[in-house]
């Protein structure tokens, strides 16, 4: 019979295989001959999700107009494709601006097209809207809206069309009118869509032996300032990198506050907790009174990107012993893009004061429970490989854990987004409705 420190290791080697299956294995039919897959056009006024354009399992929200003189012009790009006819009745060139996200699937769209139909060419009727002719909020004024025909004009075709338009990745379809489909995707560029969950790698967290030390520089057998159930501070073990980015340019959501000031960094599926309103909050409400909640009572774990000026974050002020988690009023939310790499770190918690901030350790879903419960069986892994093996949890022995992407079987400085994470993202798709799950929770795998 094996030592049970020779078995642990078999025991885990066995959940990577078994996970990489789940994650990455063939689907249903496996071994069978595929048919090409048959398309059905859109039926006039069907929409493709089902859901209404603004909402996160389609477009997401309004984000803003954006004119030509204003910060975020730079967002929008020139769409030369010489395969996409571009109707342009203002002649300023507008209508071929939009956001890098909508010109990829605007220009394989075209390749769907011409395949679809030889001698025949997208044409668009439609782009960026500077001049105010659409609707309040319409996303045409954000260059994330298209409207579009066929150069021919064959209304018989446009059912097809938007079909084809739904296979080409845009993240809303509508057959708006016997004239066009309308078509739009998500406010993030390419760069925001493969956000994840993350921190920028020059975040500071508080180390118990004293100091901070940047979120890029963890390792294993670190332990950070986090948070209990009850909002009481405390220190708790950093066990991998959810995820881990090194050097990449990402787009944050910067939250900042001025009592106490502090301002946190965190991508747009990250989870961020959030106090009741102030006219609701009691004095047993507050984080590390007896009987409270994570945090206090109706408090709540928010998406990054839901987080509003005058709501309410943590952030931990006072100094040693003194030390409190106290309800903060969010002065001001922006965009922000950093070059600075991204990380997620876990904590045996799932809570960690980032730049004097409470938030969750968890994205993806917005509920802190449900994922801090889903990763219990991979805390008792590091526990249980922290017990038998402690020498592999040291810091100060040059702690690896063994193989990519941190914590148990895993090496916490490899790049990407870690094994565990990814399989219950798999398994959180298929099990959870859309509108549960953020469209930037997880980049989409490289083809």
């Amino acid at each position: 019979m094996l030592p049970p420190a020779r078995c642990l290791p078999l025991v885990l080697l066995s959940s990577l295989l078994v996970g990489s299956g789940l994650a990455c294995g063939p689907g249903r039919g496996f071994g069978k001959r595929r048919h090409p897959k048959k398309l059905t056009p859109l039926a006039y006024k069907q929409f493709i999700p089902n859901v209404a354009e603004k909402t996160l399992g389609a477009s997401g929200r309004y984000e803003g107009k954006i004119s030509r003189n204003s910060e975020r012009f730079k967002e929008l790009t020139p769409n030369y494709n010489p395969d996409i006819i571009f109707k342009d009745e203002e002649n300023t060139g507008a209508d071929r601006l939009m956001t890098q996200r909508c010109k990829d699937k605007l220009n394989a769209l075209a390749i769907s097209v011409m395949n679809q139909w030889p001698g025949v060419k997208l044409r668009v009727t439609e782009g960026w809207d500077e001049d105010g002719h659409h609707s309040e909020e319409s996303l045409h004024y954000e260059g994330r809206a298209v409207d579009i025909t066929t150069s021919d004009r064959d209304r018989s075709k446009y059912g097809m069309l938007a079909r084809l338009a739904v296979e080409a990745g845009f993240d809303w379809v509508y057959y708006e009118s016997k004239a066009h489909i309308h078509c739009s995707v998500k406010a993030e560029n390419s760069v925001a869509a493969k956000s994840g969950g993350c921190f920028p790698g020059w975040a500071t967290v508080h180390l118990e032996q004293g100091g901070t030390k940047r979120v890029r520089d963890l390792r294993p057998g670190d332990r950070v300032l986090a948070a209990d159930e009850q909002g009481r501070l405390l220190y708790s073990d950093f066990l991998a990198f959810l995820d881990r980015d090194d050097g990449s340019r990402k787009v944050f959501y910067a939250i900042e506050t001025r009592e106490p000031r502090a301002r946190l960094l965190l991508t747009a599926a990250h989870l961020l907790f959030v106090a009741p309103p102030p006219h609701n909050r009691s004095a047993a409400a507050e984080p590390g009174a007896p009987g409270a909640g994570a945090a206090g009572p109706g408090s709540r774990a928010l998406f990054a990107s839901s987080v509003r000026p005058g709501q309410h974050v943590y952030v931990v002020a006072g100094r040693g012993g003194a030390r409190r988690l106290r309800a903060a009023a969010v002065h001001r939310v922006t965009l922000r893009e950093e070059a600075a790499g991204a990380y997620a770190p876990l904590t045996a918690q799932g809570t960690i004061l980032v730049n004097r901030v409470l938030a969750s350790c968890y994205a993806v879903i917005e509920e802190h429970g449900w994922a801090h419960r889903a990763f219990a069986p991979f805390r008792l892994a590091h526990a249980l490989l922290a017990a038998l093996a402690p020498a592999r949890t040291d810091p100060s022995g040059g702690a690896d854990g063994g193989g990519p992407g941190g914590g148990p079987g895993a090496r916490a400085d490899a790049p990407g987004i870690h094994w565990y994470s990814r399989l219950l993202y798999r398994i959180g798709t298929w099990l959870l409705d859309g509108e549960a799950v953020h469209p930037l929770g997880m980049a989409a795998p490289s083809s």
